[in-house]
C-alpha cells in the first residue's frame, strides 16, 4: 500500500474508555450491590447501559472502531485472571457458587479469604489486582465476558475490537502465589497459557471479531533477552494460528525500544504504538526496523493520560511521517482513556476560555477523529479545527495564569542547604525520643478516618448554601472530638485529627494553592469503586495562607498525646493532578515544595511536633525505563527534602507510601531523610520490611499490619503475626505499628474493631519482647 492509500484508509479508534458513567453510575450500582440494595440483575443492566452509552459517544464523536472487553466491574487484570482460570484456591469455591460474588471476593476479600494483592498499573494511579500463580497453576479458558460484550456491540451496529491484556504482560504482572517459592517466575508458564489465549481468540473470531487487540505495555520496560524471547515465541505461536482474528499488539506509556523489532518481525497483523512524551522515540525506532510494510499501524498521537488539548498540527505532521512506515495508518489516543475524566461539558466553574485548553475523554475522541479525517482527506478538510486549535494553544501560552515572577524568583534562589536537615538522623532521633516519650512499638494511623455519609452531606450542604460556615465548622469540630476521643480510648500513641474537612488528599490542598484548577465532575477511577477528581495544575504555585494549621491545632488542644500534622507531598501533588506540560516537572515540583515548606514551618510554630508528608506516588511516578530514573529520583527526593528541611531536630518528620513495588526505590526512600516511613505491607506479607532491611535502612519504619482496602477485619492474632514478621527485619526500637493506608474508605464498625485489634497486637508483642 502506498503512503497515499494508507492515508486514505486512515480510521479513528481508542483502546478503552472511562467506565463509571456521567454521574458515576457504576460506582453507585456496585456499592449498592455490596450493601444488598441493588440486585445482580439491576447491576448487570446498569453495566450494559453504560457500555452502550460509551459506544454511542465514541461513534458520535467519529470513532470508527470501538473497544470491547475494556469495561469492568472492578479491574481489567482481574477480568483476565477469570478469563484464563487463574483463580486462587481460597476463592474457587466462592466463584463456583456465585460468579459475581466470587469475583468481588477476589477483589475485596471476605472474612474467610484475603483478597488478591493490589498495586499500581505501571506509572499510573490506577491499581490492578495482582495475579497469583505457581508451578501447579492450571489455566482454563472462559471467554464468556469478552464474547458477550463483542456480541452486544455487533448487535448495535458498531465495529468492535475486543481488547485483552496480552499473555506476556499478564505473566510479567503476576507474582508467586502464597506458599510458592518466592523465586518462581510466572513467565515460565507461558507455554501453558498460550493455548488458553488461542481458545479465547477462536471464540472471539467465531462470534464475529475481525480484529483483537492484545495489550503488552510491560514490553516498554527494560526487558532481558529471556523476556524478549518469550514475547517472540508468544506472538509466533499466536500469529501462526489458523482459527483467529487479525491481531493488533498494543504498547503504551513509553517507547518499546528493544522490544520493537521483536514485535515488528512477529507474524501479527498490526502494532499500536504510543507517540507521545518519551514514547515519541518510537518513530525513530520504527524507521530503524524498516517500518511495518503491509501491516496496520495504530498511531497513539493524542495524549491519553493528561487533559490538555492536543497540538493538532504537530500530531498531523507526525502522522504524515508515519505514512511511509506502514501499510495502513490509523489514529488513536496514546493509551486507554480510562486515565482521564469523561467530559468537560459539565464543568461550569472553570472559566470558559481556560476550559478550551482542556480535553477529557469525549474531547480526545473528537481530536482523534479530527486527525483521522485530516490524514485521510487532507488538512484542508479540518482547516477550521486547526485554526481554532492554534488559537487555544496561543491563549494558554500567553495567559498570566501560567507565570508568576515572584514564584519563579523564589525557586531560582533555592540552595542545596535548603533541602537538607541540619543534623543527621541519629542526633534528631535522640531529640525526638526525649521530646515525644513514646513506648516501644508506637501505634498510630496513617491520617484519615472514615468519611461518613454525614460528612459528605455536610460538605455538599455548605457548597449548596444549605448551611452556613459556622454550622459546617461545628460539624467538623464534633467529628474531630469524636475521632480524638476514640483514639485515646483505643490506646493509640500518636493521634491524627481524622481529616473530616478534606475531600481528597490532593484536591484539598490544590483548592488552597494558586496555580491549580479544581473540577466538579472530573472523576477518574483509582481502583474498584474508588474514584478521585485530580485537580489541574495550570500555572505557577504558591500558598496564600495556612491550610491545615487551624484543625491540627484544634485536635491537639483536645489531648495530651502527640497529634500529627498531615500534608500531601510535592511529588504526589504532581502525580495525582493533571500536571502542566509546558515546563519541566522538576520545576513544578520545586514550586509545590516551597509552598508546602511554608505550611510545615507554620505547623511547627503552632506546636506540632510530628508532621507527616505523604508521598504514595513516589514509586508510581518512577519512569518505566531505568535510564530515565536517576534524573527523576534526584528532583523528586530533593522536592521532599525541600518541603521538610526547615524544621528543628525534635520535630519528627513522617512520610507514607502505599500499593507499589518499593524495592525499586528503596535507595530513594532512604534519600528522603524522613525520620519515620509507613508503608503498605499487609497484602504483600511484609515484603517491604525485608527490602528495607536488605538495603540497611537506618531510620524508623511502620510496615502496615492491617489491609484497609478490604472490609475484612483482621484479628489481633493476625496483626501480631505480621508484626513479628516485621520484627525479623526491623529492630523493635525502630518499628512502628500502623495500618497500610488511610481509613477514609472504611466504615466505622470495621475501623473500630481493626484498630482495637492493632493496638492489642502491639501490646502483645511488646509483652513478648519484655519477657512478661
Amino acid at each position: 500500500m502506498t503512503a497515499k492509500s494508507a492515508a486514505a484508509a486512515a480510521r479513528a479508534t481508542v483502546y478503552g474508555y472511562p467506565r463509571q458513567g456521567r454521574n458515576r453510575e457504576l460506582k453507585k450500582a456496585v456499592e449498592g450491590y455490596w450493601k444488598g440494595r441493588v440486585t445482580a440483575e439491576s447491576l448487570t443492566r446498569t453495566a450494559q447501559e453504560l457500555r452502550r452509552a460509551n459506544w454511542r459517544q465514541l461513534t458520535e464523536a467519529g470513532i470508527h472502531e470501538v473497544p470491547t472487553g475494556d469495561f469492568s466491574y472492578y479491574d481489567h487484570v482481574l477480568d483476565t485472571s477469570v478469563m484464563v482460570g487463574a483463580v486462587p484456591v481460597r476463592h474457587r469455591a466462592a466463584l463456583d457458587a456465585d460468579a459475581l460474588d466470587g469475583y468481588f471476593a477476589m477483589a475485596r476479600g471476605s472474612q474467610d479469604a484475603a483478597p488478591l494483592e493490589m498495586t499500581k498499573w505501571f506509572d499510573t494511579n490506577y491499581h490492578y489486582l495482582v495475579p497469583e500463580l505457581g508451578p501447579d497453576t492450571v489455566f482454563t479458558a472462559d471467554s464468556g465476558k469478552q464474547v458477550a460484550e463483542l456480541t452486544e456491540a455487533l448487535a448495535l451496529g458498531h465495529t468492535p475490537r475486543p481488547v485483552l491484556v496480552g499473555p506476556v504482560t499478564y505473566l510479567l504482572l503476576a507474582k508467586p502465589a502464597p506458599g510458592v517459592d518466592p523465586g518462581f517466575e510466572p513467565l515460565t508458564l507461558l507455554d501453558r497459557l498460550l493455548p488458553v489465549y488461542a481458545e479465547v481468540l477462536a471464540d472471539l473470531r467465531a462470534a464475529g471479531a475481525a480484529w483483537v487487540q492484545l495489550d503488552e505495555p510491560a514490553l516498554v520496560q527494560d526487558r532481558g533477552r529471556a523476556e524478549l524471547n518469550a514475547a517472540a515465541r508468544a506472538y509466533r505461536d499466536l500469529g501462526a494460528l489458523t482459527d483467529r482474528p487479525q491481531l493488533l499488539v498494543a504498547s503504551y506509556f513509553d517507547r518499546l525500544g528493544e522490544a520493537l523489532p521483536v514485535l515488528a518481525e512477529a507474524p501479527v497483523d498490526g502494532l499500536a504504538l504510543d507517540f507521545t512524551g518519551a514514547a515519541a522515540a518510537n518513530l525513530d525506532g520504527l524507521a530503524a526496523v524498516g517500518g511495518l510494510p503491509g501491516k496496520r499501524l495504530v498511531a497513539g498521537v493524542v495524549d491519553g493520560r493528561n487533559v490538555w488539548i492536543d497540538d493538532l498540527g504537530r500530531s498531523l505532521s507526525t502522522l504524515g511521517t508515519l505514512l511511509g512506515l506502514a501499510g495502513r495508518v490509523d489514529v488513536a489516543a496514546s493509551c486507554s482513556l480510562l486515565h482521564v475524566p469523561l467530559d468537560t461539558a459539565p464543568e461550569r466553574d472553570i472559566d470558559p476560555q481556560i476550559l478550551r485548553w482542556l480535553a477529557f475523554a469525549r474531547q480526545k475522541a473528537t481530536e482523534v477523529a479530527t486527525l483521522a479525517r485530516g490524514l485521510a482527506q487532507g488538512p484542508d478538510t479540518i482547516a477550521a479545527e486547526l485554526a481554532a486549535n492554534r488559537a487555544d494553544l496561543a491563549s494558554r501560552a500567553a495567559s498570566p495564569i501560567t507565570r508568576d515572577p515572584a514564584v519563579r524568583a523564589r525557586t531560582a534562589a533555592v540552595t542545596a542547604a535548603d533541602s537538607r536537615r541540619p543534623a543527621p538522623y541519629a542526633q534528631r532521633a535522640r531529640a525526638q525520643r526525649a521530646h515525644l516519650d513514646l513506648p516501644l512499638l508506637p501505634t498510630t494511623t496513617i491520617g484519615s478516618f472514615p468519611q461518613t455519609a454525614g460528612l459528605r452531606a455536610a460538605r455538599a450542604d455548605l457548597r449548596a448554601g444549605r448551611v452556613d460556615a459556622a454550622a459546617y465548622e461545628e460539624r467538623i469540630r464534633t467529628e474531630i472530638r469524636d475521632v480524638i476521643g476514640f483514639q485515646e480510648k483505643t490506646g493509640l500513641d500518636v493521634l491524627v485529627h481524622g481529616e473530616p474537612e478534606r475531600n481528597d488528599m490532593v484536591q484539598y490542598f490544590a483548592e488552597q494553592l494558586t496555580g491549580y484548577l479544581a473540577t466538579q465532575h472530573g472523576w477518574v477511577q483509582s481502583y474498584g469503586t474508588r474514584y478521585v477528581r485530580p485537580p489541574v495544575l495550570a500555572g505557577d504555585v504558591s500558598r496564600p495562607g495556612p491550610m491545615t494549621v487551624r484543625w491540627t491545632s484544634y485536635a491537639a488542644s483536645l489531648t495530651d498525646r502527640p497529634v500529627k500534622g498531615m500534608l500531601t507531598g510535592p511529588v504526589t501533588m504532581l502525580a495525582w493532578s493533571f500536571v502542566r506540560d509546558d515546563q519541566p516537572r522538576a520545576e513544578t515540583a520545586r514550586q509545590v515544595a516551597l509552598a508546602l515548606r511554608d505550611e510545615v514551618r507554620d505547623l511547627e510554630a503552632a506546636g506540632t511536633s510530628v508532621i507527616q508528608v505523604d508521598e504514595p506516588a513516589l514509586r508510581e511516578t518512577l519512569p518505566l525505563r531505568s535510564a530515565d530514573r536517576p534524573a527523576y529520583l534526584a528532583w523528586a527526593t530533593e522536592a521532599f527534602r525541600l518541603t521538610t528541611g526547615g524544621v528543628r531536630d525534635a520535630t519528627q518528620i513522617h512520610t507514607h507510601m502505599c500499593y507499589a513495588e518499593f524495592g525499586d526505590v528503596v535507595r530513594a526512600i532512604d534519600d528522603l531523610d524522613a525520620d519515620v516511613i509507613s508503608l503498605e505491607a499487609a497484602r504483600s506479607h511484609m515484603q517491604v520490611a525485608r527490602e528495607l532491611a536488605a538495603h540497611g535502612y537506618p531510620r524508623e519504619a511502620g510496615p502496615g499490619v492491617y489491609d484497609i482496602h478490604s472490609p475484612r477485619v483482621p484479628s489481633a492474632g493476625e496483626a501480631a503475626a505480621l508484626l513479628r514478621e516485621a520484627l525479623a527485619a526491623i529492630p523493635a526500637a525502630r518499628l512502628w505499628v500502623n495500618p497500610d493506608c488511610g481509613l477514609k474508605t472504611r466504615g466505622w464498625p470495621e475501623t473500630r474493631a481493626s484498630l482495637e485489634n492493632l493496638v492489642a497486637a502491639a501490646r502483645t508483642v511488646r509483652q513478648e519482647l519484655s519477657g512478661e
